[in-house]
């Protein structure tokens, strides 16, 4: 928790190491801590649970989302079963985000349930590191399949710094295809537009009530200056919060960050639980003062996912 607010970090990467294709330092980035992070994993390059675990509580993190990432061609393989074993062992704290490549999987519907059965809460699209548009009719049997079930589509909205990445599929016109084709999907805008396209992310996001905006990547402090074009209090009711971890400070770091913006009490719990709750279906997550005015039947707005 963070100011007594339940915690949801809705972007980490649990990476296998062997199946990088970058370095491991490349993969962490520039951020002090690595050594720490690299403590996480075993001698066959595996993360061990019961570590993780242990490490994203004293981070502060009540709840994390785990996306796999089929990118072969820029970043490497994570797959969706190298989830499974943190899931097992505390499926309160992790939970697992599905991931669709058209390039990769066929027929793309069939492996979407298969990704879902395993126990996904959501399913990720990467056009920058696979190199396709986010409106690639091949997918449309996926976004069909997450509308009828009310998953969210997490689509990574920002430019990458990796060595292959293809920016050009970062573009705001392949949003707006998938609101129009499919009017109750949500949409969630993974680093929020960054480089380019921030302007574009907040009037989706403001446009449509099943688009939202995912802050992992952006330095929090800089929020302000990114939309500056925007009410932010307004905007913020929108954020979600993530951090991409590992290749941030901290998980705690970028929430106490967020916390230095002047934003209200129920924004921040917007933007640290409540949406998340809202868009992913994580269930019951309250704050201690919730919690109590829940159990008096004083507190109807409680979320309950």
């Amino acid at each position: 928790m963070i100011d007594g607010i339940p915690l949801v970090d809705a972007h980490i990467h649990v990476a296998s190491r062997p199946a990088l294709k970058l370095t491991w330092q490349d993969w962490l980035g520039p951020f002090e801590g690595r050594e720490a992070v690299t403590a996480l994993y075993d001698e066959s390059g595996h993360a061990v649970p019961e570590l993780l675990d242990r490490y994203f509580e004293d981070q502060s993190a009540d709840v994390v989302l785990v996306l796999a990432e089929y990118s072969p061609l820029v970043t490497g393989t994570q797959a969706v079963e190298d989830v499974i074993p943190l899931m097992e062992h505390n499926p309160s704290r992790f939970r697992l985000v599905a991931n669709l490549n058209p390039h990769v999987h066929h027929p793309i519907k069939r492996e979407l349930r298969r990704q879902l059965d395993l126990g996904a809460t959501a399913v990720k699209i990467h056009p920058v590191h696979g190199a396709f548009a986010a409106n690639h009719r091949s997918l449309y049997p996926a976004y069909s399949l997450c509308e009828e079930q009310g998953v969210a589509v997490v689509i990574h909205f920002g430019t990458s710094v990796f060595a292959g990445g293809a920016n050009a599929f970062i573009d705001p016109a392949h949003i707006s295809d998938l609101i129009r084709d499919f009017p109750e999907l949500t949409v969630v805008l993974a680093h929020g537009g960054r480089g380019w396209h921030y302007e574009a992310a907040a009037v989706l996001a403001q446009s449509f009530p099943n688009v939202w905006i995912e802050i992992s990547g952006l330095p929090p402090r800089r929020l302000p200056d990114y939309f500056s074009r925007f009410d932010l209090d307004r905007l913020a009711r929108k954020f979600i919060f993530g951090t991409d971890w590992p290749g941030v400070p901290g998980i705690r770091a970028n929430a106490q960050a967020v916390t230095s913006l002047s934003l209200s009490r129920e924004l921040l719990e917007g933007i640290f639980y409540r949406n998340a709750v809202e868009v992913y279906g994580l269930g019951r997550l309250e704050s201690p003062e919730r919690a109590a005015h829940s159990s008096t039947g004083s507190d109807p707005a409680s979320p309950t996912g």
